[in-house]
C-alpha cells in the first residue's frame, strides 16, 4: 500500500487579478505550482503524485511543469471541476484503490516543508486525519453588517493549512456523501466533510511559513523567498 499526494491546482484565481492563473505565474523563475510539487516530490512519505488542474491546462501543466522538472513521482495530471470540491473528489478518484493515506494540498502553498508534510502523513497513518494548522495570534472578531457581535476565544482556534491527509477510504466516503448532498454544501477544507463523519483530525503546527498565496503582494514575497532560499 503506498501513499499518495493529491496537489489541487485547478482555480481560476479570480482575486488574482490577471487572466493567467497565479499558480502558472513564474517566481524566482519557475512556475509557481512548480514549487509546491517539488516539496512533495522531496517528502520521503509520498510514494506518488496527482496534479488537478483546469482542463485548459492539462497540456501545458505535463509540458512546462512535470516534464521540465523531472518530477518522477506525478504520474497523473486529471482534470478538475467547477469547485474546489470537485476537483479533490476528481483527484481521489483517480488514485488505486490500494491507496493507504492521501495527503491534499493546495497548488498555491509553495512554500511548504517537506518535513512538515511527512510529519502530516505520519500523524494521518496512526489517527487516520491531520491536518497542518496554526494557532491564531490575533484577537479574533465575529462580525455582522460591520458590526462586531462576540469575541472569539483565541486559544481554541487555529488557521487551517495543507496539506491535509487522510485514509483513504475515509476521506473518499466523505466526498462522495457531501457530493450528493441535496443542499450542494460546498466546502474549502476537506478537514471539514471528516469531522462531519464524527472523525478527530489531529492538528500539526508549521514549523516553516506557509503561505497560501492569493494576491500580488503575496507573490511577490513568495518571490524574495523563493529567490533568497534555494528550495526550501
Amino acid at each position: 500500500m503506498s501513499n499518495w499526494a493529491i496537489i489541487v491546482a485547478a482555480g481560476k484565481s479570480e482575486r488574482f487579478g490577471d487572466p493567467l492563473p497565479k499558480q502558472f505565474h513564474e517566481v524566482a523563475g519557475r512556475p509557481l505550482l512548480s514549487w509546491a510539487i517539488e516539496k512533495f516530490e522531496i517528502a520521503s512519505s509520498i510514494d506518488k503524485i496527482v496534479v488537478v488542474v483546469a482542463a485548459d491546462y492539462q497540456l501545458e501543466t505535463t509540458r512546462k511543469i512535470i516534464d521540465p522538472f523531472g518530477f518522477n513521482k506525478v504520474v497523473k495530471v486529471v482534470s478538475g471541476g467547477d469547485s474546489r470540491q470537485q476537483s479533490v473528489l476528481k483527484g481521489l478518484e483517480a488514485l488505486p484503490e490500494s491507496t493507504k493515506v492521501v495527503a491534499i494540498h493546495d497548488g498555491v502553498r509553495a512554500l511548504v516543508s517537506p518535513e512538515d508534510i511527512d510529519k502530516v502523513v505520519k500523524l494521518a497513518l496512526a489517527e487516520k486525519a491531520a491536518m497542518l494548522a496554526l494557532p491564531a495570534t490575533d484577537t479574533l472578531k465575529k462580525v455582522k453588517n460591520q458590526e462586531v457581535v462576540e469575541t472569539l476565544e483565541r486559544n481554541q482556534i487555529w488557521l487551517a493549512q495543507t496539506p491535509q491527509a487522510f485514509e483513504y477510504k475515509l476521506i473518499l466516503e466523505a466526498h462522495r456523501k457531501f457530493a450528493d448532498n441535496p443542499k450542494g454544501t460546498i466546502v474549502t477544507d476537506d478537514a471539514s466533510l471528516v469531522e462531519a463523519l464524527g472523525v478527530k483530525v489531529k492538528v500539526v503546527k508549521p514549523s516553516t511559513l506557509n503561505l497560501k498565496i492569493t494576491t500580488a503582494e503575496d507573490m511577490n514575497y513568495a518571490e524574495t523567498l523563493l529567490g533568497s532560499k534555494e528550495n526550501v
